[in-house]
């Protein structure tokens, strides 16, 4: 298990400026499970990744796995890269160049540093036989067995990336860090690749710290995902909680695409069914959910949070979530719209409709042929409106 408590990062710049990489950052990972550190490019991701390897000093905060404890501020313990016996995969993969696919991933057990799971780091010595045995493992665990007397600089990107996967499980190290692994993939490997990575990681049950900037590579591989802001930690949850209940606007807009109306609580959080008169005459509002008033209407929407009478808030509904029919529906939260723009992806086809002031994103089955300028009408589910305070 890896436990990350309080960590701080900073260091200056040139100008003398302290830039505060990761700001009071924790979490932990179960043993034999993957985690996603996910956010933009300057959120503090890699910097969290490499204070975990022991590439950056940390200003304070503690580190253990398996409850060895690799940094902590408060006692004075900080143990070098080499000492803490983890696997890590950068983004450019740093193929030894010289040698073949059996010397790459044989190179950690030639130098002879310690990795093992559950061991305390240090130096061991491994026989031929030894070696041999634990590269062919890993190179039949990421299928380049065949490859092995290959030299390494005629792989192709996605036969390098496994290469460096290989080398950094061969030590069968405590934790496992990748670093962006799949970013220098084209579009069809990266996606290949995903499923690899997921499958051999399942196969270990190897406990693994994951860094990305690709949403969809996040939800596709992790047990669990943080994802970051600034430094911060702004939620963590499993793939489907971040993506269907995000807890801020950030995260909303950052995992997938989501449209955001903005308005005003008009009937708060209910622990008991009221009845509620409004734009579209009068309705129930059942307990659980609440009524926003928004530029296109009032809105119904769940609610699992405590809101009052005229907070502002954003109502969260994902583009898949916005039906369109071209006949009116029953129920809460329809509205009669026309079709502005709409673009055909292949599986699917993304509208976008205008209603009154507004212009809502739907991702729809290409069943529906509804014309630019044509009349549709809009529904959106109470469950699946997710309802943020505005900061």
């Amino acid at each position: 298990m890896l436990r990350v408590e309080g960590l701080f990062t900073e260091y200056p710049t040139d100008r003398g400026q302290v830039v505060k990489a990761a700001q009071d950052v924790s979490f932990t990972v179960a043993e034999g499970r993957l985690f996603t550190l996910l956010g933009p490019s300057g959120c503090g991701k890699t910097t969290t990744l490499r204070s975990i390897a022991g590439l950056e000093r940390p200003r304070a905060g503690e580190i253990s796995v398996n409850d060895r404890v690799v940094y902590s501020s408060s006692r004075g313990v900080f143990v070098s890269p080499n000492r803490r016996g983890f696997g890590m995969v950068f983004q450019s993969y740093a193929i030894w160049p010289h040698m073949n696919v059996f010397q790459n991933a044989a190179f950690p057990l030639e130098v002879g540093d310690s990795g093992r799971r559950g061991g305390a780091g240090g130096r061991t010595r491994f026989s031929r036989t030894q070696i041999r045995d634990n590269v062919m493992r890993v190179l039949t665990a990421v299928q380049l067995d065949h490859l092995a007397d290959r030299a390494a600089t005629t792989l192709s990107g996605g036969q390098q990336q496994r290469l460096a996967l290989a080398r950094a499980l061969v030590m069968e190290p405590a934790l496992l860090l990748l670093d962006e692994p799949l970013s220098n993939l084209d579009a069809k490997l990266r996606e290949k690749m995903r499923f690899e990575l997921k499958r051999l990681q399942r196969e270990l049950k190897i406990t693994t710290v994951y860094v990305t900037h690709d949403q969809s590579e996040a939800l596709a591989l992790s047990h669990q995902i943080a994802v970051m802001h600034e430094g911060r930690i702004e939620q963590i949850g499993s793939p489907r909680d971040i993506y269907e209940r995000p807890s801020s606007q950030f995260v909303a807009d950052f995992v997938g695409n989501t449209n955001f109306i903005e308005g005003y609580v008009v009937s708060g959080f209910l622990a008991t069914p009221r009845p509620q008169s409004g734009e579209g005459g009068s309705r129930t509002v059942e307990a659980g959910c609440c009524v926003v008033r928004t530029e296109i209407g009032d809105v119904k929407v769940s609610a699992d949070q405590e809101l009052r009478s005229d907070e502002r808030v954003a109502v969260s509904v994902r583009p898949e979530d916005v039906e369109l029919t071209e006949a009116r529906p029953g129920g809460d939260n329809v509205w009669e719209g026309r079709v502005e723009q709409k673009v055909f992806l292949g599986e699917a086809v993304d509208f976008q409709v205008k209603v009154g002031p507004r212009t809502l994103l739907s991702r729809r089955h290409p069943t529906l042929r509804t014309k630019v300028g044509e009349a549709i009408f809009l529904q959106l589910n109470p469950e699946k409106c997710v309802v943020l305070k505005v900061a």
